[in-house]
């Protein structure tokens, strides 16, 4: 529809505007793109067979919406999107609070302007973006703020009464008639404003004070909520709960590459991160599985999650590191480093609720052993599995790695040292290398150096070798030989 040549209500009658309410505008939006084979939910990963589905079929029922989910599970981000369900443009009545259809007025304010001026009614035009509105349920939330209340002021300006519903001043919620509107963490939200919601969702209408005002509301309810809030914080009121049409529950990521995916998309890197360090693909799966070892960790707060932010927090602080050690040593560019993935304990530290066992051992002793577990579960994927138990004379791949640092006095591996000595101190100790030849031999060159990190690290996490922080970095030895050495 030609909005530009639309300005009166007789224009919008002749273009053969037809009235129709924005559960059906999103209906018969998402029809379109399912026929087209468009993606509904763009920028959404791991989704499209679990949650995308169930949110389509809600939408095709015309139902508000319910998603429950542990934090960072995209909720807010999946109801958000649903603004691109929405009609490009939407005709108001001109000057009205509560987005009145010119062709089905509710307020009194354009009721009586399509009576005055019939056909030469002013409409304007509101586009699909200012179509949702969003408030975070808190504590100190009132029915006020979300409904409406009587606005002494302007009964006073214009000497009115407060018996006329003119006084009114209304709230967010019919300001956002014909609009999306979010509530997040639902449960947060007091029983007795809760309360007040019955009436919109099932009549459509609202109520203020003891006015006999009944505006049917055209809205699209979506609430977000956490199943911990339940138990510490509130809960969803039984018939508020009866009158949402669909709940659909929320997940993490279930595999390493959509949680890259999500990790890629969501990073906040400018241009010159991103060309000045090489991240290897090892890396990035190492940074993936620390979130799902946090979701499994005996000393976090399986209740409360491990939101996806953890991950795009932590990769920021990955290539920063990286950024900030190449800036020391003037290099124009750097490759990513294991020792790089201590940056990311204050990301790791800052997202996980621990558990009284977690407090006891300390954020960043968890945070390490995140680290040291992610190292142990994806090593296998690399190299051949270290045994827990094995017979004395049996040999193993790492033999003659054992026995090089049981001959030297230990290897150490300073933070900010150049490329240039990085590289000279991993080539120098041989067996090394040679693993990396027999069992990772199509290894880019580039990817090498993480790969020996990864796999002194991984021997330290197997108990084969001993690892010491310093003031400047890290010390590589034999588990036995210093002790052996000593006597």
């Amino acid at each position: 529809m030609e909005k530009e040549n639309i300005k009166t209500l007789g224009e919008l009658k002749k273009a053969g505007y037809i009235s129709k309410s924005i559960k059906e505008e999103l209906r018969d939006n998402l029809k379109e793109k399912i026929r087209n084979n468009e993606a509904s939910f763009k920028g959404i990963h791991g989704y499209d067979y679990t949650v995308i589905p169930e949110l389509e079929r809600a939408i095709l029922s015309r139902h508000n919406i319910n998603l429950l989910g542990l934090r960072g599970q995209a909720k807010t981000r999946l109801a958000r999107l649903m603004v691109g369900l929405l009609d490009e443009w939407m005709p108001v009545v001109e000057g009205s609070e509560v987005n009145d259809d010119p062709l089905k007025p509710i307020s009194r304010y354009a009721k009586e302007l399509i009576k005055e001026k019939a056909d030469d009614t002013p409409v304007s035009w509101v586009h699909r973006d200012e179509r949702f509105f969003e408030k975070l349920a808190t504590p100190d939330v009132t029915v006020a703020d979300l409904i409406g209340d009587v606005d002494p002021i302007k009964a006073a300006n214009l000497r009115l009464s407060y018996a006329d519903d003119r006084v009114i001043h209304f709230g967010m919620i019919p300001r956002a008639n014909r609009s999306i509107f979010v509530i997040n963490e639902l449960p947060d939200l007091q029983a007795r404003i809760q309360v007040a919601l019955f009436n919109i969702l099932q009549e459509g209408d609202i109520q203020i004070r003891g006015f006999k005002l009944r505006l049917p509301l055209d809205m699209q309810f979506v609430f977000t909520a956490n199943p911990e809030d339940y138990t510490n914080r509130g809960s969803i009121v039984t018939p508020l709960k009866d009158r949402i049409g669909s709940q659909i529950l929320t997940h993490y990521p279930e595999s390493i590459e959509v949680a890259k995916t999500i990790t890629a998309q969501e990073a906040q890197l400018d241009e010159r991160q991103k060309e000045l360090v090489y991240v290897p693909e090892v890396a990035k799966d190492l940074l993936e599985q620390i979130s799902f070892e946090a979701r499994d960790s005996e000393f976090i707060d399986h209740k409360s999650g491990v939101s996806a932010r953890m991950s795009i927090t932590a990769y920021e602080n990955l290539l920063s590191a990286a950024e900030r050690r190449a800036l020391k040593n003037k290099e124009e560019e750097t490759l990513l480093r294991f020792s790089d993935f201590l940056g990311v304990i204050p990301a790791i530290t800052g997202k996980v609720e621990l558990v009284y066992e977690g407090e006891q051992e300390g954020a960043a002793f968890v945070a390490l052993q995140l680290i040291g577990d992610a190292t142990k579960s994806l090593f296998p994927n690399y190299f051949p599995k270290i045994e827990k138990l094995q017979r004395p004379d049996e040999t193993t791949p790492y033999d003659n790695l054992i026995e090089w640092f049981f001959e030297s006095s230990g290897f150490e591996l300073p933070d900010d040292i150049s490329e240039k000595e990085y590289k000279e101190k991993l080539d120098s100790i041989t067996p090394l290398e040679n693993l990396i030849k027999k069992y990772q031999s199509d290894l880019p060159e580039k990817d090498r150096y993480f790969m020996k990190e990864f796999l002194l690290w991984a021997l330290v996490e197997h108990k084969k070798l001993s690892k010491q922080r310093f003031s400047k970095g890290l010390q590589f030895k034999d588990l036995y030989g210093s002790y052996i050495s000593g006597l």
